[in-house]
C-alpha cells in the first residue's frame, strides 16, 4: 500500500494528492479495494474524515478533516458550496473563450433533476492533422473548469451536454477521440485533474489554498498545447 503524497497538514485538516482509479472511500462497488481513506489512515497512524469527492477516475487535491469538530465545520462549507474547486479537463472541440454551463442534473437515475452549474475558461487548443472517425482533424482544448454546484458527475455530464466531452471519459466521453488520444500521447484514463481547492479553515476562518501540479503523465500533451502555466498557450 504506497503512501498518499500529502499537501498540506496541519492539526485540523490534510490534503492529499489523490491518484486516478482510486476511491475515496471503500464503497461496496468494489469490495476488499484499497481507498484514500485507508490509506491515509495507515499512513498518518489516527483517524481522518472524508469532507468532500472526487470520482475514482478522477485525481488531484482531496481534503480530510483530523477532528470531528472539523468535519462538521468542512462538510457544512461544502454543503453550502463556498470552497473553490478548479479543475484542469481536456475536452474535444474547440470551446468558446469562457462560459457558463447551467444544466439541472438529476442525483440517479428517475429522482428530479437538481440546479448544477460550471463556469469554465479555455487555457488553450490543440489541432492536430489527422483525421479522427468522421472528422478531417483532432481537435482538443485544455480548459479550467470551476463548479458552482456538486453534483455527481458533474463537470463530465456538463461538458457532454454542451457537446466538448472530457478526454478518456468512458461513460460520458468520445470513444474514438479516446482511442486517439490513448494511442497519440500514451493517456488512458479521464483527463480531470482537481489542481486547486481553496477553503476557510475550519478551526482558525483563515482563508487556506491548496494547489497540485497535473500528473507527469500529461506532460507530452500539455507541452503539445503549448501550456506552462496559468497563461493561455500560443
Amino acid at each position: 500500500m504506497g503512501s498518499l503524497t500529502i499537501l498540506h497538514h496541519d492539526h485540523h485538516c490534510v490534503a492529499v494528492l489523490k491518484p486516478a482509479g482510486l476511491h475515496v472511500h471503500p464503497t461496496a462497488e468494489s469490495p476488499g479495494e484499497a481507498s484514500c481513506l485507508q490509506r491515509l489512515r495507515s499512513q498518518l497512524g489516527r483517524w481522518v474524515y472524508p469532507v468532500h469527492r472526487l470520482d475514482r477516475a478522477t485525481s488531484g487535491v482531496l481534503l480530510f478533516a483530523l477532528t470531528p469538530e472539523a468535519a462538521a465545520d468542512l462538510a457544512s462549507q461544502f454543503r453550502e458550496h463556498t470552497p473553490a474547486k478548479d479543475y484542469l479537463a481536456v475536452v474535444r472541440g474547440f470551446t468558446p473563450a469562457g462560459g457558463r454551463i447551467d444544466h439541472a442534473l438529476g442525483p440517479r437515475s428517475g429522482r428530479p433533476a437538481l440546479p448544477a452549474v460550471t463556469e469554465y475558461r479555455r487555457l488553450a487548443t490543440l489541432e492536430l492533422p489527422r483525421p479522427v472517425g468522421r472528422l478531417p482533424s483532432a481537435r482538443f482544448s485544455l480548459v479550467e473548469a470551476r463548479p458552482r454546484t456538486g453534483r455527481r458527475h458533474q463537470l463530465r455530464r456538463h461538458f457532454h451536454h454542451v457537446s466538448h466531452p472530457i478526454i478518456g471519459d468512458t461513460t460520458y466521453g468520445d470513444g474514438v477521440q479516446n482511442r486517439f488520444v490513448r494511442s497519440e500521447f500514451g493517456l488512458a484514463g479521464l483527463l480531470l485533474f482537481a489542481r486547486r481547492l481553496a477553503f476557510r479553515h475550519p478551526h482558525t476562518g483563515e482563508p487556506v489554498a491548496v494547489e497540485a501540479a497535473p500528473p507527469a503523465v500529461w506532460a507530452p500533451l500539455l507541452v503539445a498545447f503549448g501550456w506552462t502555466g496559468d497563461a493561455p498557450g500560443a
